[in-house]
């Protein structure tokens, strides 16, 4: 079988800022790990791979450091690695980053299975993995808690619907967005890091796509734009009453008819 994992570098942190120019994210000098649901995205490859055999190939996009998450998928058990890269690239929203990572996809091969994090923790948007899929031509499912069965041609799988836990079967070839839990991510390995610390990685540029079009990508090809950026304000005010229980009610009555909370 030949599974895809699509895996991203995020910011270790929390305390990121935005450039107020661009609306994007300042990633320069931040520390980075693997999107936390990528890593579930992995494992599930791993156990499909484990049951049935086949490659695993993961793909990224991306800064030159980015590399960084690629040789992480190969110590956990990856066969082969690319990441996309273009300053050309820069900026790009949700649907420019979803195009730009199928043309990419487009540059790996042909699989049976193509499998993504629900979202990343920088965006949050859970919609990249869907959008590839349109772009690829391929069915997918998004919120999968379970793989139940693999079988010559489709996958059955367990999905959550919010206010249902449905069961779909799909057919290869196919993307399947995953949960956390599905699986516990294995940890890296360290013998598996010597093995591969010369592995090649892939580079794919815009030259490499069937689609040059320049306007399709980045800050050209995103129809969403930033128009401001301000911190949100902190309201730090604070009082300190004393009192009976009857004098705390009244006084808690009167400010919140004060505030106009009631």
């Amino acid at each position: 079988m030949e599974i895809l994992v699509c895996i991203k570098q995020v910011p270790g942190t929390s305390k990121v800022e935005v450039d107020p120019v661009t609306g994007v994210l300042k990633r320069d000098g931040v520390d980075s790990k693997m999107n936390p649901f990528d890593l579930y995205a992995l494992e599930t490859a791993l156990k499909i791979k484990e049951q049935k055999g086949g490659i695993i190939k993961v793909i990224t996009m991306g800064p030159p450091q980015a590399k960084d998450v690629i040789r992480e998928a190969y110590m956990m058990g990856a066969d082969e690695g690319a990441l996309i890269s273009d300053r050309k690239f820069a900026g790009a929203d949700v649907l420019a980053t979803s195009y730009t990572i199928s043309q990419g996809v487009r540059q790996m091969g042909k699989f049976d299975l193509i499998l993504c994090g629900k979202q990343t923790t920088d965006g949050d948007t859970a919609q990249v993995g869907p959008e590839m899929a349109e772009y690829l031509g391929i069915p997918h499912i998004a919120n999968v808690l379970k793989i139940i069965e693999l079988k010559e041609k489709s996958v059955v799988v367990e999905m959550d619907m919010a206010n249902t836990i449905e069961v779909a079967e799909i057919q290869y070839p196919c993307l399947l967005t995953v949960d956390k839990d599905i699986f516990q991510p294995r940890l890296p390995s360290y013998k598996k890091k010597i093995v591969t610390k010369d592995r090649e990685i892939k580079m794919i540029t815009l030259n490499d796509f069937e689609d040059k079009d320049e306007k399709k990508y980045g800050l050209n090809g995103s129809p969403t734009q930033v128009e401001k950026i301000f911190p949100p304000s902190i309201n730090n005010d604070r009082e300190t009453w004393t009192g009976s229980a009857e004098e705390l009610s009244l006084k808690i009555a009167a400010k919140l008819k004060e505030l106009k909370f009631v």
